[in-house]
């Protein structure tokens, strides 16, 4: 069997956002940088398509947003939803302190292209396909180095760095033997693609009646449809039939009346199980981990990939000049977790919040009713603008520094937080109790 070594300044497991920003962040900085993706390209469907403010702010301040917009896509200024009859506004992106107040919507597969396409320019980029991660080489407490499985053979990576962005069932972090707490989630989300037609609404993105709740994204000619369902249910609502399902759908969407015969098998539909969770410490010598590696998000408010960008713009910036130089230690990777920790307590604090309101959800399989609380809650004035900043700027955005562009309005993130929790209570009748230790869940250390 072919064998080959390779040497490196830092080693990026996995082609996802966060792996392939902070490759393509390294390399323009002059970093060494691999990135080893196990597929033979990005292409795979039901991936996070929400591209945020906060994300074209970071293209923005490289000079690449308007080759991006070139790309296909489609643009969400505002974002609402439809509970039982009652159509609101929620989101709105018009007055973010950006250059684009807008999200865009774009599969993430041409979104990683895009940023491979860009980051090839660089001599110092290396991009390996079809390149999976089976281990990690250490020396006494320090991680050296990755094992790696190509269709030519194995090959190891000795590197000063190993960083992972290889997603919520990462297995660096498990062969690292890093410590993961995990916050109960009460629903999973039910994949699948149905027709969209040009007079369809295209700024509610959420419909909720009958206990139930549908996600429709826009993708131009189709929609990307999520239906929520109670945690572990998949195999019950198999049971009942693909006619029950379609009923279900047309139930929320009656809209969708003419397409739902689209869905043929339940080959067609793909069962996302939802996780929160995050590392106690994201770090060890030698090893990092980033975006879903380190905290997985669920998809309330799309903001997963989002993270994951702002994750590896603090990585490059803290990481770049000691990658360089070659003297590396622990501390700069915990300064990256002491920056980014933050952001990712703060969203999943407000996360918890919607899972309750979904669970409520549930508990009615009747026709919905929406409360006074969430009629009152939309006249706010301004509370859609209070949200959409949040929502599509996040907390603590981060910044390319070396932009000449002018620096953004700062963020008071604890208002904005503040703000947030309080309208989702309102908006949905819930006072949840989101206490971070009476919910989490350390889990064993897993040992490879």
């Amino acid at each position: 069997m072919a064998f080959e070594t390779l040497e490196t300044d830092c080693c990026v497991v996995g082609g996802g956002p966060a792996g392939m920003m902070l490759g393509y962040l390294l390399a323009r900085a002059g970093v060494q940088v691999v990135v080893l993706e196990k597929h033979g390209d990005f292409f795979r469907d039901f991936r996070g398509d929400t591209v945020h403010p906060s994300t074209l702010e970071v293209f923005n301040q490289l000079g690449l947003l308007e080759r991006f917009l070139k790309l296909p896509h489609q643009k969400l200024m505002s974002a609402g939803a439809v509970f039982g009859d009652f159509a609101f506004q929620a989101l709105n992106f018009r007055h973010i302190p950006a250059l684009s107040k807008f999200i865009v919507m774009m599969p993430q597969w041409d979104f990683l292209d895009f940023l491979a396409g860009e980051a090839r320019k660089f001599p110092s980029f290396d991009l390996r396909m079809q390149h999976e991660c089976v281990g990690l080489m250490q020396e006494g407490r320090r991680i050296a180095g990755v094992r790696a499985r190509t269709q030519d053979g194995d090959l190891q990576i000795r590197t000063q760095l190993v960083v992972g962005c290889d997603g919520r069932r990462s297995m660096v972090r498990s062969a690292a033997q890093l410590e993961l707490m995990e916050f109960g989630v009460p629903f999973d989300v039910l994949w699948f693609r149905i027709g969209r037609h040009p007079g369809d609404r295209s700024q509610a993105l959420g419909y909720v009646n009958y206990g139930k709740a549908l996600i429709l994204i826009n993708r131009g000619d189709y929609f990307q449809a999520g239906m929520i369902v109670r945690k572990g249910s998949f195999d019950e609502v198999k049971r009942r039939g693909l006619g029950q399902f379609r009923h279900s759908i047309l139930q929320i969407a009656p809209f969708l009346a003419e397409r739902v015969c689209e869905l043929r098998s339940w080959d067609q539909v793909s069962l996302l199980t939802v996780k929160l969770n995050r590392l106690v410490e994201w770090h060890r010598p030698g090893l990092l981990c980033i975006g879903d590696a380190a905290h997985a998000m669920s998809p309330a408010g799309g903001v997963g990939i989002n993270l994951a960008i702002q994750d590896a713009v603090a990585a490059a910036r803290l990481l770049a000049q000691p990658l360089r130089e070659g003297r590396l230690d622990e501390e700069p990777l915990a300064r990256v977790q002491r920056r980014r920790e933050f952001p990712a307590r703060v969203t999943q604090f407000v996360q918890m919040g919607i899972h309750a309101g979904f669970a409520r959800v549930f508990q009615n399989p009747g026709p919905a009713r929406a409360p006074w609380q969430l009629k009152v809650a939309v006249r706010i004035p301004g509370i859609q603008r209070l949200l959409g900043r949040a929502v599509g700027m996040g907390a603590r955005p981060e910044r390319i520094e070396t932009c000449e562009s002018p620096r953004p309005r700062r963020i008071r993130v604890l208002p904005v937080c503040a703000g947030i929790v309080t309208a989702l209570a309102v908006a949905g009748g819930l006072f949840a109790r989101t206490v971070w230790p009476r919910h989490s869940q350390r889990t064993a250390p897993l040992v490879h």
